[in-house]
């Protein structure tokens, strides 16, 4: 059986991309999932002079291996001011020193949602340009816009946008 990873770009205990990652693997049919909080990868703050001081810390490697013994990733990014969260730059700064390749190849489906109407989008441009230098293959991409409007009792609502998310979960199943 394949085995996925699907995390949150966001260290919020309540965050809604959380729960739209969470939904999307859901839908993937058999698969055995492992959904990460970036809470229980807690880092310092990212500098070359704390790299040389006390070296790469164990989380980071913790992190890289679920990647490592994935099949695939789902993702979906918090944006905060039109790119990463800091949580999430942080821990993929990290990554990248631990792994140059961070996302090794992988089959991503690469998502966002916001409680605004572009659901998203830069942070989603931001990533879509940045992940493939790290070797991330993003097969699908999905946004969610009005995340409080779209998305309720643990679904999304919009018939529309529920038919776009189940062909991007199509195309990435089809690559795992």
């Amino acid at each position: 059986m394949k085995h996925i990873i699907t995390f949150a770009g966001s260290n919020s205990k309540n965050s809604i991309n959380k729960e739209l990652a969470v939904y999307a693997s859901s839908l993937v049919e058999d698969v055995e999932v492992t959904v990460l909080d970036l809470n229980d990868f807690e880092l310092p703050i990212y500098g070359i002079d704390h790299e040389v001081a006390h070296g790469i810390p164990e989380n980071v490697y913790k992190f890289l291996e679920h990647i490592k013994s994935s099949d695939g990733i789902i993702i979906s990014l918090a944006e905060h001011n039109g790119a990463y969260t800091t949580a999430f730059k942080n821990l993929f700064d990290w990554l990248s020193r631990a792994e140059q390749k961070t996302f090794l190849g992988k089959p991503m489906l690469l998502m966002a949602t916001s409680p605004g109407g572009r659901g998203g989008q830069s942070v989603l441009d931001i990533a879509g340009d940045r992940f493939p230098r790290h070797d991330a293959s993003i097969v699908a991409k999905f946004s969610l816009p009005s995340f409080g409007t779209n998305f309720q009792d643990g679904s999304i609502v919009n018939e529309d946008l529920k038919a776009q998310l189940l062909n991007e979960i199509e195309a990435f199943k089809t690559s795992l």
